[in-house]
């Protein structure tokens, strides 16, 4: 098949060396507002290169890989949609709910599919968590912990443009614990600091927080995120049940030492960067893209989806402003 991609920027460049290793994937259509950037990836994969994307929809393409800035994403999902072209967009679906919610109801009646990039979905140890939660072996769940810690900020016209910590990161935590649990949040309390970068603060942000989810059937789950980890890029989840507690990311390359007698777990080197953490996910993730263009299968993580994600992300981001705890439908009707 013939894939397009809008946007080469770091993650439109790795993505376009994944497809290219996909059996799958034939060729690839490539542009970017920056020339040189479409220029680097054709001479880097052999991708033809368009000047805009309407030039791109109409070059043939079976599927579109939408990896372009935040404020392009709901123009090129609805182009892609009006051409008939199942399209893969990075998160988010827009910059705020409200465009997100419009972008939604301007495709809710199409039968193109659409699936957003949240690639832990197609990580092993979270996809192996979700099989245990379902099939019951864990018992009752009552404690959920998940974790993100960046190894450093990213720069400050990142933040500026970011949405928020807790929209740009933690965001990737409250989608996962929604899919491995298959439980909805219904209420937030979140707390968050600055105890580092300057310009995330200036920008109205916090550079480290906690949230507590209370989750429809009762169970808690607790978020951590940092936007700075010294030892690393660190990506955990634990569930805890009745009959058994399991563990995401507790391997040889977590980012954490221990200082028990005698204990040399872990003893690989420690992730430094998301894109070592969640590679062989990433693959697994343009796969099922892959697969949806070839109408194998449905979209794994649909507009809706996204937008769940979104809201637990809006209502954690009031209950910091206001210090006080927040549930989803106040977010939903605001």
């Amino acid at each position: 098949m013939r894939i397009g991609i809008l946007g080469l920027g770091r993650i439109g460049a790795f993505h376009a060396e994944t497809l290219t290793g996909l059996d799958a994937v034939d060729s690839l259509v490539v542009t970017d507002p920056f020339a040189e950037a479409a220029k680097a990836a054709a001479e880097r994969f052999g991708a033809e290169v368009v000047d805009s994307p309407e030039a791109l929809l109409a070059a043939g393409v079976d599927g579109i890989v939408v990896a372009a800035a935040t404020d392009a994403h709901p123009a090129l999902i609805l182009a892609g949609v009006e051409a008939g072209v199942p399209v893969f967009c990075e998160k988010p679906v827009a910059r705020t709910m409200a465009e997100g919610v419009e972008v939604l109801k301007a495709v809710r009646d199409t039968d193109v599919p659409i699936q957003i990039g949240y690639n832990r979905r197609f990580d092993a140890g979270f996809v192996n968590a979700r099989a245990a939660v379902r099939s019951g072996e864990l018992g009752t769940l009552h404690t959920v912990r998940s974790t993100t810690l960046d190894p450093a900020p990213p720069p400050a016209a990142y933040i500026a443009a970011s949405g928020g910590i807790f929209r740009d990161c933690s965001v990737h935590d409250f989608d996962i614990i929604r899919w491995v649990t298959g439980r909805e949040v219904s209420e937030v309390y979140a707390v968050g600091g600055n105890r580092g970068a300057e310009y995330i603060e200036e920008a109205g942000d916090a550079d480290t927080t906690g949230a507590i989810l209370t989750l429809d059937d009762g169970t808690l789950a607790v978020v951590s995120n940092s936007r700075h980890n010294g030892r690393g890029y660190d990506v955990r989840m634990e569930i805890h049940g009745f009959h058994d507690s399991i563990a995401v990311g507790l391997e040889d390359k977590l980012p954490l030492r221990s200082v028990e007698p005698g204990v040399t777990f872990p003893a690989g080197t420690p992730h430094d960067f998301f894109m070592d953490r969640f590679t062989a996910a990433y693959r697994a993730e343009l796969t099922a893209f892959t697969e949806v263009v070839a109408g194998t299968r449905p979209s794994p993580c649909t507009i809706e989806d996204a937008l769940e994600a979104g809201w637990i992300a809006d209502a954690c981001t009031l209950s910091l402003q206001e210090h006080r705890p927040v549930t989803l439908a106040e977010v939903r009707q605001a």
